[in-house]
Parts: structure tokens; C-alpha cells; sequence
């Protein structure tokens, strides 16, 4: 299974405009860096990885539909 590297999404997070938001920061790094856009998918990785399994439960996003949701969301913010 893939595995966050955290260590290239500091380095991701220095070259992006500040948002305030790690998770949504995290999101355009998978994108970008993994080139990964299933929800499913991305869901899997997060919930395997300690920190961003935090970042979800903070979101209350217990499954890939509820991150689904929130993609959709910012998507048309």
C-alpha cells in the first residue's frame, strides 16, 4: 500500500499559496504528487497513515463517501 511521504509534502506545502488547511493541503499534494483522484483510493492511504487518520476523525469523514462529500464541496466552495 502506498504511504504518505511527509517529508515531500512539507516540501509541497512550502511552494503553496497558505490556506490554512493541512487536510486540504494534504489533498492537492495526493493529487499532485501520487496523481491519485479516487476517493476510495485516497481514503485507504489516509486511513493507514496515523496523521492523516487524524485529519479525517477532525472532519468527522468516516468513510470514502463522507470524503467524497467533501471533495465535492471545496470543488464548488
Amino acid at each position: 500500500m502506498l504511504k504518505i511521504n511527509w517529508d515531500e509534502y512539507k516540501e509541497f506545502k512550502k511552494h503553496r499559496q497558505a490556506n490554512g488547511d493541512n487536510f486540504t493541503t494534504l489533498l492537492e499534494f495526493v493529487k499532485s504528487y501520487y496523481n491519485m483522484v479516487n476517493p476510495r483510493e485516497m481514503f485507504e492511504v489516509f486511513k493507514a497513515d496515523g496523521l492523516a487518520e487524524m485529519m479525517l476523525e477532525k472532519r468527522d469523514i468516516k468513510d470514502a463517501e463522507d470524503l467524497e462529500n467533501f471533495l465535492f464541496k471545496k470543488n464548488h466552495a
